[in-house]
């Protein structure tokens, strides 16, 4: 992977990007986009496979990773517009866009709001911003906005400088985000670490907790799957602990070309989880 760094709306962004082994110009480029509190190498493993035959490139959203994390609103359409942008300047033919977890969501809701981009698109563990707010009773609703804010002005901040601590990470993705312990090695504690020490990084974590309760966050994921025109693929750990798998099977149904598949005994980061079972099934759908 060869590494580069360019601006969105005048913020320092990180991508990255390996060509494709077996050069085919005929066959659509690939770009990653990971979930919330990782960043481009997380996909450690799926790079290799898939750049055998595809150009992949990865990015990391504004906030994480090695892109720069600036005190401001952050939002789906935020990022987005940032993914937009990177296909404008580097890309600019139809891609397969895979995503994990919010990365899922804006992978999702870009191809959708912007459908010249997306040849396809790959989605790992898609959450519904808009179905969890709805658990919620409406005319609750602006009372519990208000008491997560006062808890995240609160608590947030030193809840990060807790949780940044490698020994917290490591624990955290054991116990509830990896079903396989044995990658849960001490490079990926690093790739979740090491941004978290940047000097911004306590300040656009609070940013991005507030913006997680604002009602205008997220488009609608229901009706982007609706309008999306570009084939998609479902890819879902059975064993996700931090998204109900049934929510795949609720979900495929709202997009006229989709594809659901569940991954046995995966969690919520399936592709890092057991790359080669996703790294098969990805391939093998493109192939199709």
């Amino acid at each position: 992977m060869q590494y580069r760094d360019w601006y969105f709306r005048g913020w320092q962004s990180r991508y990255g990007f390996r060509r494709a082994f077996n050069a085919d110009p005929t066959k659509p480029p690939i770009l990653l986009i990971h979930g919330f509190g990782a960043a481009i190498d997380h996909w450690r493993s799926n790079i290799p496979a898939l750049s055998e035959s595809y150009t992949v490139y990865a990015i990391d959203l504004l906030g994480f990773g090695g892109s720069e994390k600036p005190p401001i609103n952050y939002s789906i359409h935020l990022w987005v517009e940032q993914v937009l942008g990177f296909w404008q300047k580097f890309i600019k033919v139809p891609m397969t866009i895979v995503g994990n977890s919010i990365g899922a969501l804006v992978a999702a809701i870009a191809a959708s709001h912007h459908p010249e981009i997306a040849s396809g698109v790959v989605t790992i563990s898609l959450p519904d911003i808009a179905a969890f707010n709805a658990m919620v009773p409406k005319f609750l609703q602006p009372i519990e906005r208000a008491v997560k804010a006062i808890v995240s002005a609160i608590l947030v901040k030193p809840l990060f400088h807790l949780i940044r601590q490698p020994w917290i990470i490591r624990l955290i993705l054991k116990g509830i985000v990896y079903s396989n312990r044995h990658r849960v090695d001490d490079r990926l504690v690093e790739i979740i670490a090491k941004p978290a020490r940047d000097r911004q990084a306590a300040e656009a974590f609070l940013r991005l907790n507030r913006s997680l309760n604002q009602p205008d966050y997220s488009p609608s994921l229901t009706q982007a799957l609706t309008q999306l025109q570009a084939p998609l693929l479902i890819l879902w750990g059975s064993s996700d602990r931090l998204i109900p798998p049934s929510e795949g099977k609720r979900l495929v149904q709202y997009a006229p070309n989709a594809t659901l598949i569940y991954l046995e005994g995966l969690g919520h980061c399936a592709h890092d989880d057991n790359p080669e079972r996703v790294n098969a099934e990805i391939l093998n759908w493109l192939a199709a």
